[in-house]
């Protein structure tokens, strides 16, 4: 026994090592042949790699081992391997879990702190109340609590601005993790295991606050940094200034700061401040970066530079960032405003009166954004087609800043009104000093011989959920865009190509091929190429592609999602995509107009049920909700168009005129759009063509199940007949594309299942668009046309295989269809026509 101990322990130690195998016994390696085997795995840690094969029988030490226990070794070196990666992400997710944990726990005796302090508030009003009776003039009525006013400092000397300092970040951290404002949950931020933070907006304060906290993957000072540098992650500041900055006794600095934020509208003037930002190092080793606006609406730079702008207040904001052990940091984020809202039109105060619409623009955004850098840099995002991250965020922020400066056309970018249509509100800007060269690289330098012209305008729309209607202007570019304007708009990546449109007509052959960059971390905001297909009209150039590629940004299309607006943008690229392509973006932006007494309750009108059909959808993920009409407000969303076409000095009439007709039929289209795709009357319908006494859709799956029964003499749902709901979840799922159109001089869709919705690559709200010609090629027309007297005379009629279309233009093939008439209860009365399409896939 002693010697079987001593060999076990001399085959432990250092220079042996044991491996069991499948026989129970153990074989002694020396250190050299243990060495040579970490070569060799080290190289080729792959178990079928050939080269591992190769290695061994090179290695002289390693020939006297037999293979059986050379591969049993590398098997226990790979689990060796898999424990310890295993063990480091539970230790990872281990201190995440602690560090939420200590948030969490912070944050609860901050709501007891806040409780508390209620209670005090509520027992002394109710002192006050019992004897205000006796005695109106009684000097404790002088000791109510009020917010202190922040007296005047001389702000022209560092003494005094350290003096406004030290006051600002102790109002800061009574905001952040005290009770000097009275937070409440965020509306539709559910804090969980998967949430970014904690979120809550000011219930009852001066101005519009909104605070977070979470856990970041990053060093504090790298956190600091990035969320200082706010013109990288806040996409409605134009420009951040640091006038003067000098250190502080205590270690810290001092900055005074002019920053510019865009409007986001056509409708209302841009916001400015003057502030001073402190940043300093607390005693238990936190960092903070606080800052509130300094006094005096003449302060700040001349005169001339802030003529476009409204002087808004900060009030005491800031970051806390404190290191956690084991890495990464906890964040406090409060952004506290006062946007002057009344210099804003009545419509669009709500805009600059919600403390939603703050944490969901800066608030939530600054959070995001530091979580995806920190995603990033460890490596847990992974984009494609070998763009680095840092090139596709540039793309992102190159688009929105493009954008909100065609939306602003600030005179000291060079930007003039042209004209100003006052019956549309389209107003006509141009911009001769406008450069599409976005670096000082001068092979991408393209010379504008004109300058650039922007047509923009800003409507209401009512009654149309803003995601619904940005994801429906992405998937069905055809309806509202003109594929000759778009090819204008793609020639001014070449050089001297300007033409005037009509000069070279193409056809669109309505593919519109999406191309996915990347995306954020919670897929808020989506980054992609489009491209669309067209061909010349002319007989010598009918084989010359005319394809057109656009660089596309898209957010806020997750009617579920927490966002500040829906935005859709794009611009012309060439084929090649050099990451400094140059961009003039064009695009919508639709922002929802809530209430301010909306910031205290959730809104459930976003969700309501748009048709007869939206029951069927199944999953987690359409998370519709039934709301009873006079508890479901009016939708109200300001929608923003802005266009920009580069111009030649000579044609700068014509654009304008181009310009000007072709975003007065944009709007048109999307008034059409919306009143498409908007829920009429109180009765969810299907789309305005529909009566509004069209049966539900469980009423219209029994009328398609019977009517086939009693046409075909067999059952469409096979082999059970399911009643009730579940009749409409099988037809739902059923595996053939099944859809049906109204009996009208033009039949147009009403109903389809998955497999339809699929088929026709649409939406279930976008099917009343569709008529039923446009789904069958000119074969299949031709087919319908003579088999449909045999259909309305017979009730059925069995079609050939053939060709259909989707409505991105894809060719579907069938194997066989069949067409017969949906009767109603009476079985006489017809409803509609319904198809069904068997073995149906892409061409």
């Amino acid at each position: 026994m002693a010697m079987a101990v001593a060999q076990h322990r001399e085959s432990s130690s250092g220079s042996n090592i044991n491996k069991h195998l499948d026989n129970g016994k153990y074989v002694r390696y020396t250190a050299e042949q243990v060495e040579a085997l970490e070569r060799v795995y080290a190289e080729c840690p792959k178990p079928s790699s050939l080269r591992r094969q190769q290695l061994i029988r090179e290695c002289s030490i390693l020939s006297n081992i037999e293979p059986k226990q050379i591969k049993v070794w590398f098997q226990n070196r790979r689990c060796r391997d898999k424990q310890k990666t295993e063990a480091s992400r539970l230790q990872t997710v281990n201190r995440k879990l602690n560090a939420m944990n200590k948030l969490l726990m912070e944050e609860n005796d901050r709501l007891q702190k806040q409780v508390s302090q209620l209670v005090n508030e509520n027992g002394y009003m109710k002192q006050q109340l019992h004897t205000v009776n006796a005695s109106t003039n009684d000097a404790s009525c002088d000791s109510v609590v009020t917010t202190p006013s922040h007296s005047l400092k001389d702000a022209n000397n560092p003494a005094g601005l350290l003096s406004i300092a030290e006051g600002t970040l102790k109002e800061f951290l009574s905001k952040a993790t005290g009770t000097a404002v009275d937070w409440v949950q965020m509306p539709g931020m559910k804090p969980g295991p998967d949430s970014v933070g904690i979120f809550a907006i000011s219930q009852s304060c001066s101005g519009v606050a909104a605070r977070a906290c979470g856990l970041v993957s990053l060093e504090p000072t790298k956190i600091a940094e990035i969320l200082k540098d706010r013109p990288s992650w806040f996409r409605d500041c134009r420009n951040l200034e640091v006038f003067t900055m000098f250190r502080a006794g205590n270690g810290g600095t001092i900055e005074l700061i002019y920053t510019q934020m865009f409007a986001p509208t056509t409708l209302a003037p841009a916001r400015d401040f003057w502030t001073l930002r402190y940043t300093t190092t607390l005693e238990n080793g936190s960092l903070v970066v606080c800052e509130r606006s300094l006094s005096g609406s003449g302060a700040g730079p001349n005169a001339a530079a802030a003529a476009q702008f409204v002087r808004a207040e900060m009030l005491t904001s800031g970051y806390l960032i404190r290191s956690c052990e084991g890495g990464g940091s906890i964040v406090h984020i409060v952004d506290h405003l006062n946007l002057e809202a009344w210099s804003v039109p009545e419509v669009l105060r709500p805009l600059y009166e919600s403390s939603k619409v703050v944490a969901q623009k800066m608030t939530i955004a600054a959070l995001r954004y530091v979580r995806q850098i920190a995603q990033e840099t460890s490596g847990e995002v992974v984009y494609g087609p070998g763009r680095q991250p840092a090139v596709l965020r540039t793309f992102s922020q190159r688009l929105s800043r493009g954008f909100n400066d065609a939306i602003n056309g600030f005179n000291d970018d060079g930007w003039s009104i042209m004209n100003c249509d006052g019956a549309e509100d389209v107003i006509i800007a141009i911009n001769s000093n406008k450069s599409l060269n976005s670096t000082p690289n001068p092979v991408n330098a393209l010379p504008l011989l004109g300058g650039v012209l922007c047509a923009k305008a800003s409507m209401l729309i009512q009654n149309v959920s803003p995601a619904v209607l940005i994801r429906f202007l992405r998937e069905h570019r055809s309806e509202w865009a003109d594929f000759n304007v778009d090819a204008y708009s793609a020639a001014s990546l070449k050089a001297g190509s300007y033409a005037y449109p009509g000069m070279r007509p193409t056809r669109f052959t309505g593919s519109q091929i999406i191309m996915p960059l990347g995306h954020t971390i919670e897929h808020e905001e989506l980054l992609e190429v489009v491209r669309l297909e067209g061909h010349s009209f002319a007989e010598d150039n009918a084989f010359l592609s005319r394809d057109i590629h656009l660089l596309q940004l898209c957010s806020g299309i997750d009617e579920n999602a927490v966002g500040g607006c829906s935005e859709l943008l794009f611009a012309p690229i060439n084929e090649m995509f050099p990451d400094d392509a140059p961009l003039l973006p064009s695009g919508f932006r639709v922002i929802p107009l809530d209430t301010k007494s909306s910031d205290t309750q959730d809104s459930l009108a976003t969700n309501r049920t748009l048709d007869l059909t939206s029951s069927l959808e199944p999953g987690p993920a359409t998370n519709h909700i039934a709301v009873d009409a006079p508890s479901c407000p009016n939708i109200r969303s300001v929608l923003t168009i802005a266009f920009q076409f580069p111009f030649d000095s000579n044609l700068e009439d014509n654009v304008a005129n181009m310009a000007h007709q072709y975003v007065r039929s944009i709007i048109s289209s999307v008034q059409r759009i919306a009143i498409a795709i908007s829920p009429s009357g109180l009765i969810p319908a299907v789309g305005p063509k529909q009566s509004p006494s069209s049966p539900e859709a469980l009423t219209l799956a029994h009328w398609i199940c019977r009517s086939y029964s009693y046409h075909f003499g067999a059952e469409l749902l096979r082999p059970e007949r399911p009643v009730g709901d579940s009749l409409l979840k099988n037809l739902w799922q059923h595996q053939d594309a099944i859809l049906c159109c109204s009996l009208k001089p033009l039949p147009v869709m009403i109903f389809a299942n998955q497999a339809g919705l699929d088929m026709l690559e649409t939406t279930l709200m976008a099917l009343q668009d569709i008529s039923l010609d446009k789904i069958f090629d000119e074969t299949g027309r031709k087919t319908l046309c003579s088999d449909f007297a045999k259909l309305m005379q017979e009730g059925l009629a069995y079609l050939p295989a053939g060709i259909c279309m989707s409505t991105m233009g894809r060719h579907v093939s069938y194997e066989q269809a069949v067409a017969w008439k949906v009767l109603e209860a009476d079985e006489s009365t017809v409803h509609c026509l319904a198809f069904s399409f068997v073995n149906w896939s892409f061409v």
